[in-house]
């Protein structure tokens, strides 16, 4: 697997997450509203979520984003690898009280350019719960075309819930992330 490092995405660089990142991850991840669509349940303490966050047997890589002008950590980005080294999953999640900031944009164009000039990816994809909006809005931002809409596919800890697979080709990316 690739290293992890350091992307400049504008007024942000994502860096490789690191254990401590934990503290200003879980005001966020302990939220039952902000963690409504993701696979498991909100966090109940920082060293659960550090554990989550931190898994040895995890696979994917994992950046944090982190403000120029503050120092403030601002979301966590990951790329998720499959058995084919030339295409990865994505993942993104801003803090909430930094939502709405075009942050998810930014670090999400920079990530995708970074695997598809620098790593030499073919394909990025994307798995959204189908009542995530924001995460839908992106991605279609982005230039990802909506490929399928699994029914009843996953079971979470809030019941069933209907995945879209979003999928953007290396050919479809311009690169252009930095426009509004």
């Amino acid at each position: 697997m690739p290293d992890t490092v350091l992307i400049d995405a504008g007024q942000y660089t994502l860096r490789k997450l690191e254990p401590e990142d934990s503290a200003a991850l879980f005001p966020t991840l302990a939220s039952k509203e902000a963690c409504r669509f993701l696979s498991r349940p909100h966090f109940t303490s920082e060293a659960e979520l550090c554990a989550w966050l931190t898994d040895p047997e995890w696979n994917g890589r994992s950046w944090v984003a982190i403000d120029k002008s503050d120092d403030a950590l601002v979301g966590r980005f990951v790329a998720i690898p499959t058995d084919d080294d030339q295409v990865s999953e994505l993942g993104y999640i801003t803090v909430a009280d930094q939502q709405g900031k075009g942050i998810a944009r930014a670090c999400t164009a920079a990530l995708i350019s970074h695997l598809f000039e620098r790593e030499h990816h073919r394909r990025i994809f994307a798995e959204i719960d189908s009542r995530n909006l924001a995460s839908i809005a992106l991605a279609e931002r982005l230039g990802f075309t909506r490929e399928a809409c699994l029914r009843e596919h996953e079971r979470t800890h809030e019941g069933l819930c209907d995945l879209l697979v979003y999928g953007l080709l290396r050919r479809e990316w311009s690169g252009d992330w930095k426009s509004p």
